[in-house]
């Protein structure tokens, strides 16, 4: 037991360094070259040699590291919990349609503009309406799948309707596209790429704040997720209480799930490959020790993501969203390859 605990400890240290390498290489890179002495002394509060590069450090890169870890991380907590709550390895965080919502509640807002016109042209262009329009898009598709699944106990069938709501959602936002004019879809598109990159530290603070609920009520949550581990009725025979624990784990995922698409855009593959990352390396089905250890496993891979995303040195800057797939996608082909019972 206390080498296992060993074990445990040395991923956890070395899980923290990589994460804190990762964070100032993150900050380090772009399109400007700034060398580490001046960054060091930006972030401590000290005078770099440009002034300018102050600006570019403390309003732009350190607000996207930043943001990075908090989507990595959140995103990897959501699809551990997916995988949990519905035994399924390729579930993953957007299964249950919120994503989707956000997005509806966003093309109504953009490629409504075209459609509707007036109050919605004038805010198509607004960072918190943006915000504003997904956390609505997202809490409608919450309020049906919650409600539809306290009128069934199969959990599978919950699956099935979230991706459901999800076919919906992508069926209207196809029909606004069809009405809009082209500068319309086009931003939007670019919405849906995800970025990390546009967010003011007043936006932070609201982005930082609803992700310490939804991962504080994660971490009070850590028994019935191991019960979930084999089946909902060796989980009520511990006492567990199935509809409670169930709605719980749903809105959780859906505030962390919802609040990440409204500020970061939908971003793909993190939540389902990151889990099984963290099975791997520590090699324990234990929420105790997965939920950190996928969190900052998260953190990092989006660190790199973004790190890879910059074109360092380069003026262009690639859609988080094909890197991270360009990252899971192998990740899930060559689970499904191994054939590895990953979910208990």
């Amino acid at each position: 037991m206390k080498t296992i605990q060993k074990t445990y400890s040395k991923h956890f240290i070395l899980l923290a360094v990589l994460l804190l390498v990762f964070f100032f290489v993150n900050i380090s890179f772009g399109s400007v070259s700034i060398p580490f002495e001046d960054i060091l002394k930006s972030l401590s509060g000290g005078n770099p040699t440009k002034e300018s590069w102050q600006t570019i450090i403390l309003n732009f890169r350190l607000p996207k590291a930043i943001t990075a870890i908090l989507v990595g991380s959140g995103l990897s907590i959501c699809g551990l919990l997916m995988q949990t709550l519905f035994r399924n390895p390729l579930a993953g965080p957007f299964v249950l349609g919120i994503s989707s919502g956000a997005s509806l509640g966003v093309a109504l807002l953009i490629l409504g503009s075209s459609v509707f016109g007036g109050v919605f042209l004038s805010l198509a262009f607004s960072n918190w309406a943006i915000a504003i329009a997904a956390s609505l898009g997202a809490f409608l598709v919450l309020s049906a799948v919650i409600i539809t699944a306290n009128r069934i106990r199969n959990t599978m069938s919950i699956l099935i309707i979230g991706l459901m709501f999800g076919s919906l959602t992508s069926a209207v936002i196809s029909v606004l596209a069809y009405f809009s004019e082209a500068a319309q879809i086009q931003q939007y598109m670019f919405w849906s790429f995800g970025s990390l990159g546009n967010l003011t530290w007043n936006e932070i603070l609201v982005f930082a704040a609803i992700y310490l609920i939804g991962i504080t009520a994660t971490f009070s949550i850590i028994k019935p997720l191991n019960s979930y581990l084999l089946g909902e009725n060796y989980a009520k025979s511990l006492g567990i209480n199935i509809k409670k624990s169930r709605n719980i784990i749903l809105l959780i995922t859906s505030l962390l799930t919802g609040v990440i698409t409204a500020f970061s855009g939908p971003i793909a593959f993190v939540g389902l490959a990151v889990p099984h990352i963290a099975k791997m390396v520590f090699s324990t089905s234990n929420h105790k020790i997965l939920l950190p250890a996928t969190a900052l496993i998260g953190a990092i891979v989006l660190l790199i993501c973004d790190l890879i995303a910059q074109l360092p040195t380069s003026e262009f800057t690639l859609p988080i969203n094909a890197i991270t797939s360009l990252f899971g996608a192998p990740v899930v082909i060559w689970l499904l390859v191994r054939k590895k019972k990953i979910f208990v």
